[in-house]
């Protein structure tokens, strides 16, 4: 860290920041000593912490333990707002939906991971379950390999060599030879295609959503039962309409970024059918 960057470095915060990271899937209900433990705090110090988010509303006590309460989501989701991509997404992640019958998920790199931001889903059960905000670990999947493909070599070697925060662990393991391999496959033909290799009985495709510059912001993905359809048809029948749903956030992503008030809503109102706009705003 920069010194200057240093000197201004809120420590405090950074720390209640830990206590938050504390709570996941695995651990939903943690005492105090827990806290203090998983987030390297001395248990007064995290006591501290978890009266003070309480009284924000973040944590609640329960005989149990704290556990995070709902408003934690206000945390993330002023990052989605933010951006606004999901809005902007919603509506053509919708219609794929319709025509797949799929679920459907945005997602971006954090360190080794990628995040879900956006997802819409289809009432069917699936062996892998995500939420908005779930990691998962971007070597084990087609998003995450869209997202390193945009990264040049030295970069990746990075990002697989930073521990994952995932709770998930890919039931498929590669070399790094081999993963540069799939990589490289991305890069040069603009999609990946996962065959049970993050999760058995799982199958995905995905697409980069490249902003006006080229680059990549985010990934486009559609997931399916393996035994409901085969990769050929991910290839052929998913591929093209998923191709064209990203194209067309992508135009939806540059025109948003030059309006002066990034008005969403304006932008909804002119998508022709059969993308009409149905944002709540």
């Amino acid at each position: 860290m920069k010194q200057a960057a240093r000197k201004d470095f809120v420590e405090a915060f950074a720390r209640g920041l830990d206590v938050i990271k504390a709570f996941d899937e695995l651990h939903p209900v943690l005492g105090i000593s827990e806290v203090a433990e998983r987030a390297n705090l001395a248990r007064p110090t995290a006591h501290r912490f978890l009266l003070t988010l309480e009284e924000l509303g973040y944590v609640r006590s329960t005989p149990a333990g704290y556990m995070l309460t709902p408003k934690i989501v206000d945390l993330g989701m002023a990052y989605i707002s933010s951006r606004g991509i999901f809005n902007l997404a919603q509506t053509h992640m919708e219609q794929l939906v319709r025509e797949l019958d799929q679920s459907c998920s945005l997602t971006q790199l954090d360190g080794s991971d990628v995040v879900y931001v956006a997802r819409v889903t289809v009432p069917k059960i699936i062996h892998l379950a995500v939420t908005v905000g779930a990691r998962l670990p971007a070597a084990g999947t087609a998003m995450g390999h869209v997202l390193l493909a945009e990264l040049d070599d030295e970069k990746i070697d990075e990002v697989i060599q930073t521990p994952t925060l995932s709770v998930f662990v890919a039931v498929q393991h590669y070399t790094r030879d081999q993963l540069l391999e799939q990589i490289y496959f991305t890069r040069q033909n603009g999609y990946s295609i996962s065959d049970e290799r993050l999760s058995y009985g799982v199958r995905a495709v995905a697409v980069p959503i490249r902003a006006s510059d080229g680059s990549v912001h985010s990934s486009l993905s559609v997931a399916a039962h393996a035994n409901a359809v085969t990769v050929e048809q991910l290839k052929t029948e998913y591929l093209p309409r998923l191709v064209n749903a990203a194209t067309a956030i992508s135009q939806d992503w540059e025109r948003f970024a030059t309006l002066p008030n990034r008005d969403v809503a304006s932008i909804a109102s002119s998508i022709p059918p059969p993308y009409a706009p149905k944002l709540s705003l």
